[in-house]
């Protein structure tokens, strides 16, 4: 096969792309603030107080630092965390963490960030448009996370996350009424209805980006007690890890046999997570950490139903 010489958007130079992130990983470490909690399991209580006063912006965080070493106490005492893990007592954000994760993949996102050319291909776009239009929906994905830094605390966890359902929800409906009556072929959809599809695709990935993205990782940071957090990251991980998977293997296949119907299937998941979230996930606003499982799991109607 004779060699196509490179666009400005495809083949070696797309190769590169990944070569930009490290530099941002590695100064990115270098800044990042080391938790209380962190500090003080290590024995340095008088940093982990001060960084906890800066975190907060606030003077008085005795009671909160207090809550934070009883943790500590708590967590030494526990030499066997996944036995920990079993008791009844820890199924509830245990359960929540893990559904999660697989509620995050089964949305879909992957399958658009990871197929986004060739979706885009699919609906009429060229090679290099394609290519192009799958930049812009990794620039948004970036984007609308930076924005969600600034709104979980203002508009809360349950809140972004049930918005988030809502816009995924319309815009893959959009997504599959378009495809469904407008594209029967490859490269059948006019231009402004291919343009349409990337702008929908896109609403698509902010709501991902501005919710399930960074929420889906940092709801079980702050859920897990201390005494079982590393045990039950390890369910966390590893059932992410395997609906990636999952997702990356079947979604071209799918895409071949279902044609326009796997929105809907990704449509019928997304309506499975927001009753999910609307009936078993309770907001954590400004909630301790280490408070959590009092405040919030004693009042989760999973625990009402196990109890």
């Amino acid at each position: 096969m004779a060699h196509q010489k490179c666009t400005l958007m495809g083949g070696e130079y797309l190769w590169g792309l990944p070569a930009s992130r490290p530099p941002f990983l590695f100064i990115g470490s270098l800044v990042i603030t080391e938790t209380p909690m962190n500090l003080v399991e290590r024995g340095k209580e008088s940093l982990g107080h001060t960084t906890l006063r800066k975190i907060r912006g606030v003077e008085d965080v005795e009671a909160e630092f207090q809550q934070i070493m009883k943790a500590r106490e708590i967590a030494r005492g526990v030499k066997h965390p996944f036995k920990e893990l079993m008791k009844r007592s820890s199924m509830p954000p245990l359960i929540i963490a893990v559904m999660l994760q697989v509620f995050q993949q089964f949305t879909g996102i992957n399958a658009i960030m990871f197929y986004a050319h060739v979706l885009f291909q699919t609906v009429g776009f060229k090679n290099d448009a394609s290519l192009l239009s799958s930049v812009i929906t990794g620039l948004v994905n970036v984007l609308s996370t930076l924005v969600s830094i600034g709104a979980v605390d203002k508009f809360g966890r349950r809140g972004l996350l049930l918005e988030a359902c809502v816009q995924m929800f319309v815009s893959q409906i959009a997504i599959r009424a378009i495809l469904l009556n407008y594209l029967h072929a490859t490269d059948s959809l006019t231009k402004n209805l291919a343009i349409i599809v990337v702008v929908l695709a896109c609403l698509y990935v902010m709501a991902f980006a501005l919710s399930w993205g960074p929420l889906g990782w940092l709801i079980p940071s702050e859920t897990f007690p201390v005494k079982t957090r590393a045990a039950e990251f390890a369910f966390v991980v590893s059932t992410n890890i395997l609906c990636t998977f999952i997702i990356a293997q079947a979604f071209l296949s799918m895409l071949c046999h279902m044609h326009a119907f796997i929105f809907f299937l990704f449509t019928g998941w997304i309506f499975a997570i927001g009753a999910f979230m609307l009936f078993l996930l309770s907001e954590r606003k400004n909630v301790p950490i280490d408070a959590m499982v009092y405040t919030v799991w004693n009042n989760t109607l999973l625990e009402k139903v196990q109890g």
